[in-house]
């Protein structure tokens, strides 16, 4: 029973659960001291084996990911750049207009910082979980090489995971909010938005907060966590929306005339920072107040442009009623006084 013996003597001297390199060893030198020698030897160098191809994988992995972010991002971006463009080409009624409008459609394109600083987030974020993954199973690998038990270490870190959840369930909000904002692109630097009690311009999106500068100037930092709806007013396209009041005596017909040609004049003129991308609409009398009638205009505009183009509007109606003779009413109060003769005697 030559086989048996050999058999019993690597068990001997490699253990039960016996290594490649041991029984190899003994193998080839019927030495157990050697055998035993070598499996030790080679422990430490299976670990590094281990660790350093963790290594490799991790490089592997993150490439493949920056990569993976980068195509995804420039397919939503070019589909949102096709779908500007069939807008402005429906929007466009003039050859003019309609090239205007292509050229800004295709200037989606080249908008890269919002785009970058989502790769940047994204990706970081995922490298940063496909590292502690990956560098987490090469450890327990490389430990399992040294014989230790792995089981209390890793009901060791269970039990720390969930003291550390309870105790930063805020944080661990904030971070999952900001990745799905991040995903969702509900809203981006430059963007104008209404986050409940702040209303300003995003400066920054970070996992945890965003920063929003207002109106007077002041930088909120607000915890993703806490944001609960964003109204996002420079996403697509903007809208300026003006109620124009004129006196009760004045023809309706000739003012809408008037305004009509105030809009369209500014629309074929494409100002920057103040762009109406489609024909401006009258919907007619909008309401009828103490002392006027208003009238309400509606101009689509680039996204974001909404405000300025509300405020040239305003400038310009003003100007163009006054010299059309139309009144532009303010709210007047005639005041008797009555009084009362003193009895005679």
């Amino acid at each position: 029973m030559p086989y048996l013996i050999v058999a019993q003597t690597v068990n001997d001297a490699c253990g039960v659960n016996s290594s490649v390199v041991c029984s190899l060893v003994f193998d080839l030198t019927g030495n157990s001291d050697a055998a035993r020698i070598a499996d030790l030897a080679a422990r430490p160098v299976k670990a590094v084996l281990i660790l350093l191809a963790a290594w490799i994988v991790n490089r592997m992995v993150r490439r493949w990911l920056d990569g993976a972010v980068e195509g995804w991002l420039e397919r939503r971006t070019a589909a949102a750049a096709k779908a500007r463009e069939e807008s402005a080409e429906a929007d466009g009624a003039m050859d003019g207009l309609r090239e205007a409008a292509l050229r800004r459609a295709r200037l989606v394109v080249e908008q890269s910082e919002r785009s970058s600083q989502r790769t940047r987030t994204l990706g970081a974020v995922l490298r940063s979980m496909a590292s502690i993954a990956l560098y987490g199973l090469a450890v327990m690998m490389a430990l399992g090489e040294f014989d230790v038990n792995l089981g209390p270490l890793i009901a060791g870190a269970g039990i720390v995971g969930v003291a550390v959840g309870f105790g930063a369930q805020s944080l661990v909000r904030d971070f999952l909010s900001g990745v799905f904002m991040l995903l969702e692109d509900q809203y981006g630097v430059g963007d104008v938005i209404d986050a409940g009690d702040t209303v300003g311009v995003v400066e920054e999106v970070k996992l945890r907060t965003t920063q929003i500068r207002d109106i007077n100037g002041t930088l909120w930092h607000i915890p993703n966590g806490e944001i609960r709806r964003v109204a996002n007013m420079s996403q697509d396209w903007g809208q300026a929306v003006l109620d124009i009041e004129v006196a009760y005596d004045t023809d309706i017909g000739e003012a809408m005339a008037v305004i009509k040609e105030v809009a369209d004049g500014m629309w074929r003129e494409q100002l920057p920072n103040a762009t109406i991308i489609a024909e401006p609409t009258i919907a007619g009398v909008q309401s009828f107040g103490e002392s006027a009638i208003a009238l309400r205009l509606m101009a689509k505009t680039e996204p974001g442009e909404q405000f300025a183009a509300a405020r040239e509007l305003r400038g310009r109606l003003k100007e163009a009623l006054d010299q059309a003779g139309i009144e532009i009413p303010f709210p007047q109060r005639t005041v008797w006084v009555k009084s009362e003769e003193s009895p005679r005697r």
